[in-house]
């Protein structure tokens, strides 16, 4: 009796897989090397990580194809449209559409292309690698009112599934969707969701798969199955990245004459798949090529090579799939499929283990997200007498060939290798894009994330910045104050000391965060009902670096908490007089549509980023011809009635404005140096994870997401009130910033810091001169008092002040005068 796959796994973390009696044959169990999730179910139907038959796994594509169109009707059928996700289910979407019929095809990538927009873009919460982008070549594939038929390997949650259908509901609503997926995995929770989810946008969702069941996980699977992750990859080690085969001597060479290239002949302008869209026409076309390419492998293949395998190359699934069923289909060898893949999975050689064994290899097709390893399981060890790697022209680099390279890595376990190349697909440019300046995306690297970057946990943002946590670029206060002023530097060109709180002002942090977690929640509720309502079904929140970050994450919650969504979440930079990190934009317009993108800070004072935002976008759209940005921000708070969306118009504390880095994810103010920020680089931040032991970042957060249960009525009810409500900004604060800069003798708005938050910044960061407080202001500005009390600086109070408090840096200062009397005041 052969042993399940999947055995392992089940012994040693007590996962249960209940269901169909045909579970255990579709399914295997593996372990991820992912913080997000411990097991991995692995597929010995897909042709992904599991080498299968090409005739089997194509048939079971086409076979749930065939089913829905006997669910949808002839008619319906003819008018549908089928997507399929990246990168596992490429080739399974792909293989729906065939049985379908006439429907034409597009896959979700990873892989930006330049030159073609986003129609729109998703999140897949539990993957290693997140960010899906839709492409097609003609946008109106996805603007039909036909059935739009989803297609996935495996349906576990149902969160990605859902996503996608609101983005794009959003955009292009329809009456009927299909759900296709190899096993539906769901729990009792999961299922309810897809129901009530189709009553709430009026649609009818179907789900077709060849078998369902449950994974049952014991508590502390997650803990346990890094633990043991852990303990394998280390005893692993001494062997190399795969520990049955131990790696070749550096610099070696496989021996020469053992990979040969092919020339497939592929025909000209006929997709390499459905990266961009696949239609009927092109169906045909390959059709009709594919026994001649099959053809010119099979030469090309030793006459003693009885054991075949086609890699296909991780995106790349379908094209490799109906070679490797043509070779099948007209060979005597025994044909198996399978394909590359960026999942990073523990590989142990055990036969109740469904990854017997790993190669690892660097990413050759230059992505977007940078350098890594890439995998192949399963090939190693296997009795292949030759491999077939197929790769499109994007990934024919330098690279694929070096000694540690794919080819050198297969060409170590079986006697031949050979090489055919898919040219990649480039849709037609559109009028006018010649002239557009050519900046690749590729260049960019993928966000930074925890806990590498940040205190945060990695999905709840990704920081659209450089590390420089490694130079040195504090300085201290008088000395920037100084520099600043007499016009020699610029703020971001250098970095404050981080403020070491007393024990007597972490208090008044902690109280001021306990009487004002229900106010803050609340506030968080308003701004992010009435950005869903207002501005995007599924937002993509651009969280503003660093004030705007624990507001953005606050607003993700909020959107988890209440509607389900798993929103994209990120921070960039943007400097005062330097505008915002324009690489980043290019590479958020890349990954999302532009139009769902909404600017997140903590509040405005006196409207100053502003109008520095409206006019950054502006001049970004003129210069990269990328249009579709709104540069208003959403705020929390907006006491200086600055912006149209907002939670409270209240200045009152927001109690992250309190400290630093250490309740911003211990991450700095951003820095833009040009020696240190090249043209094409993401504007610097430092990771200061020398604090972890005063962090108080994640504290800070959880202390008001727990209050949104209590607040939700309420703050609904008010977002719904304000979205009625005439919100025009009437700029109120900045003309009172006006009336104290000259009344005060300052006479430059930029060193009138108005708010609660701004003042803070002042004590915390510049060299303050005095603060003006609102007649009566009570226990929001005890911190502020303490800290002026610190720096020697004094508090005024002011009747009919606009704001609770006004902070003004010294206006004339030099290193001899920092308090008020002009005498240096020590912190």
């Amino acid at each position: 009796m052969n042993t399940w796959s999947g055995t392992w796994v089940a012994e040693r973390l007590g996962v249960e897989l209940a269901g169909d009696e045909r579970l255990r044959g579709m399914l295997g169990l593996a372990l991820r090397r992912n913080p997000k999730r411990a097991h991995l179910l692995v597929s010995n139907v897909l042709g992904k990580h599991v080498p299968q038959a090409p005739s089997v796994v194509y048939g079971h594509g086409v076979g749930l194809g065939r089913r829905v169109r006997e669910l949808l009707g002839d008619a319906a059928a003819a008018r549908a449209v089928v997507l399929g996700y990246a990168e596992t289910a490429t080739g399974l979407g792909h293989s729906v559409a065939d049985g379908l019929g006439a429907a034409p095809y597009l896959h979700s990538t990873r892989r930006p292309v330049a030159g073609v927009a986003a129609a729109g873009g998703f999140e897949e919460s539990h993957s290693h690698a997140t960010s899906h982008l839709l492409l097609p070549e003609d946008p109106s594939l996805l603007a039909g009112d036909g059935p739009l038929v989803l297609v996935d390997d495996e349906f576990s949650t149902g969160n990605t599934v859902l996503n996608t259908v609101r983005d794009l509901h959003a955009r292009y609503p329809r009456e009927r969707y299909v759900v296709v997926a190899l096993v539906d995995m769901r729990s009792a929770a999961d299922a309810g969701r897809l129901e009530e989810f189709a009553r709430e946008i009026g649609a009818r969702i179907d789900l077709v798969t060849v078998a369902s069941g449950t994974v049952r996980l014991p508590d502390g699977v997650l803990e346990k199955g890094q633990a043991l992750v852990a303990e394998h990859e280390t005893a692993a080690a001494p062997s190399g990245p795969f520990a049955r085969f131990p790696a070749p001597l550096e610099g070696t060479q496989p021996p020469s004459g053992r990979i040969t290239r092919v020339d497939l002949s592929w025909p000209a302008r006929l997709p390499d798949g459905g990266r961009h869209g696949f239609t009927p026409a092109h169906r045909t076309a390959l059709e009709s090529a594919l026994p001649a390419m099959a053809d010119r492998i099979a030469t090309a293949l030793p006459a003693d090579a009885h054991r075949v395998l086609v890699l296909g190359f991780e995106e790349l699934m379908y094209a490799p799939l109906r070679l490797a069923a043509e070779l099948e289909r007209t060979t005597t060898a025994e044909v198996r499929y399978s394909t590359t893949t960026r999942s990073p999975v523990l590989a142990v050689d055990d036969p109740g283990y469904a990854i017997r064994t790993r190669l690892v290899f660097p990413a050759h097709d230059d992505p977007a997200d940078g350098p890594g390893e890439r995998y192949a399981y399963n090939v190693a060890g296997a009795g292949f007498d030759a491999v077939v790697a197929v790769v499109d022209s994007v990934a024919d680099t330098p690279a694929l060939h070096t000694p540690d390279g794919l080819l050198a890595r297969l060409a170590e376990h079986t006697p031949h290798v050979l090489l055919a190349v898919v040219p990649s697909y480039a849709p037609a440019a559109p009028a006018g894009a010649q002239d557009a300046p050519e900046r690749p995306v590729t260049m960019l690297p993928e966000p930074l994330r925890g806990p590498a970057f940040s205190s945060y946990a990695p999905e709840e943002v990704g920081w659209l910045l450089q590390d420089l946590s490694d130079v040195t670029l504090e300085a201290p206060t008088e000395e920037r104050e100084e520099a600043i002023q007499s016009g020699g530097a610029h703020y971001a060109e250098s970095l404050p000391v981080e403020y070491q709180p007393s024990e007597q002002y972490q208090q008044l942090f902690h109280n001021a965060l306990d009487t004002s977690a229900v106010r803050l929640a609340h506030a968080v509720g308003v701004v992010t009902e009435t950005v869903l309502a207002e501005r995007s079904p599924r937002p993509v929140l651009m969280s503003l670096a660093r004030a705007g970050t624990p507001v953005g994450i606050l607003m993700r919650r909020w959107a988890q908490h209440r509607h389900g969504l798993d929103l994209p979440h990120y921070a960039v930079s943007i400097v005062r007089g330097r505008g915002i990190d324009a690489n980043a934009l290019r590479w958020l317009a890349a990954h999302h549509d532009p139009r769902d993108v909404v600017f997140v800070d903590g509040w405005t004072g006196k409207g100053a980023i502003t109008r520095e935002l409206a006019q950054a976008v502006e001049e970004f759209e003129k210069a990269h011809g990328v249009s579709g940005f709104d540069p208003e921000i959403a705020v929390l708070a907006d006491p200086g009635s600055c912006v149209r969306t907002y939670g409270t118009r209240e200045d009152y504390l927001i109690p992250s404005a309190c400290l630093n880095s250490t309740v911003s994810g211990l991450i700095s103010r951003t820095v833009l140096r040009a020696d240190l920020v090249g043209p094409d680089d993401y504007h610097g931040a430092k990771y200061y994870r020398e604090l972890a032991d005063s962090d108080l970042s994640v504290a800070f957060l959880d202390a008001v997401s727990a209050r949104f249960d209590e607040v939700t009525e309420a703050a609904c009810a008010e977002a719904k009130d304000l979205l009625a409500a005439d919100r025009t900004p009437t700029w109120e604060g900045w003309a009172a910033v006006e009336r104290i800069s000259e009344e005060y003798g300052i006479h430059d708005v930029n060193l009138v810091k108005p708010g609660v938050g701004e003042t803070t910044r002042v004590l915390l960061r510049r060299v303050p001169w005095k603060v003006l407080a609102r007649a009566g202001a009570g226990s929001d500005l005890d911190h502020v008092r303490l800290l002026a009390e610190q720096r020697g600086v004094p508090v005024e109070e002011v009747p009919d002040l606009p704001y609770t408090c006004v902070g003004l840096i010294h206006p004339r200062y030099t290193r001899g005068a920092t308090g008020a009397d002009g005498t240096a005041v020590t912190l």
